[in-house]
């Protein structure tokens, strides 16, 4: 096979592709392979161009005895880190044995496999705390506290808190599974998001109340349609507006609007935006674009406080996505919180409305 022949072929391969001489040189390397390692690589030896242990061995013991090999090779495509098998085979040559290198991108799947061990280790952690503290109180209920009725109400009335934070714990997960299963799926129903806002915030109100907080609406005198699953876009109305009453503070207002259908650049097309505003002590601006992560916590410990278990502006984001809308967080220290929602809307705009 001519140099030219090869050339043509590794070019013709949409993975990264090289193959290394007897001489222990580069002859040839298609485009993706140079943009992995850098250009101007043929012609050099591969020691300099590889340069990791792991595929210099493999390129080594293939060189040697024909044996073929795998091995992991770390890389950078900008600012971002990745990882790659990669299959070193020996090839006929001419002037004796060569050695054709293949590259498999297996980025996404190891940072799949982190978040995986990410989620698993953040479980354990939040379901550790309240079953420790239960098995704790149990202890002592049956110990030193038998009989001390003032130390066992105090222990049962904790022991209700710690349950109770289990119970939301195991849901808000059971939900976040289901959301996470069907989010590939548009759905089919339509919903007054005017209506269910206004049933959303009256269910909440004596929780606002118990807070001294006021909620005030702002909704349109008219229906406002759009098509989506109604429990899920009540589970985003009941998340966003609860974290407002909690984390806004006493005596203090919270907001909810909610807009007539209009043009919205982030959907290229018609839409409702739906806003819950807070007048709390407000994010700073490194947190908000992790908010939406699972179990991301500004203040872990005051979150823990008032009952939240990490998961709930996750689940949020995941509903809007499968609505096919857009979630905004707008936020900074001592200024309040803005949580909007955009979705897409069944009305038709006003008339003379450019579209």
């Amino acid at each position: 096979m001519t140099a030219s022949s090869l050339d043509s072929f590794a070019a013709a391969l949409p993975i990264p592709v090289l193959l290394i001489d007897p001489s222990e040189r580069i002859a040839a390397a298609n485009p993706p392979a140079l943009r992995l390692l850098g250009g101007a690589q043929v012609g050099r030896h591969y020691i300099a161009a590889l340069r990791q242990p792991a595929l210099l061995d493999a390129v080594e013991a293939c060189l040697r005895d024909g044996t073929g090999a795998r091995a992991r090779y770390l890389g950078r495509e900008g600012s971002r880190d990745t990882a790659w098998t990669v299959t070193a085979g020996a090839v006929a040559l001419p002037r004796g044995r060569g050695v054709a290198l293949s590259f498999e991108d297996i980025t996404a799947v190891e940072e799949a496999e982190e978040m995986r061990r990410d989620f698993v280790a953040n479980v354990s952690h939040e379901l550790r705390t309240p079953i420790t503290a239960l098995s704790g109180f149990i202890e002592t209920l049956r110990g030193p506290a038998r009989d001390d009725e003032a130390a066992r109400e105090r222990f049962l009335s904790i022991m209700q808190r710690e349950t109770e934070r289990l119970s939301r714990l195991v849901s808000d997960l059971l939900s976040l599974g289901r959301v996470e299963q069907a989010e590939r799926l548009r759905p089919t129903g339509e919903v007054d998001l005017s209506a269910l806002a206004a049933q959303v915030a009256a269910f909440l109100e004596p929780v606002a109340a118990h807070d001294r907080v006021v909620i005030r609406l702002e909704l349109p005198n008219t229906p406002v349609t759009v098509p989506g699953d109604e429990e899920q876009l009540r589970q985003v109305l009941t998340n966003l507006l609860g974290n407002a009453i909690k984390y806004g503070g006493a005596d203090r207002e919270v907001t909810l609007t909610l807009g007539a259908p209009d043009r919205h650049r982030e959907l290229r097309g018609p839409g409702v935006r739906l806003d819950v505003a807070d007048q709390g002590e407000g994010i700073a601006a490194h947190h908000i674009p992790r908010l939406t992560e699972r179990f991301y916590r500004v203040d872990a410990h005051r979150s823990r406080a008032v009952g939240g278990t990490g998961l709930g502006l996750a689940i949020v984001k995941h509903i809007v996505n499968r609505h096919r809308g857009r979630l905004r967080i707008e936020s900074a220290p001592g200024q309040g919180s803005r949580f909007s929602v955009i979705l897409p809307a069944n009305a038709p705009l006003p008339h003379g409305h450019p579209r």
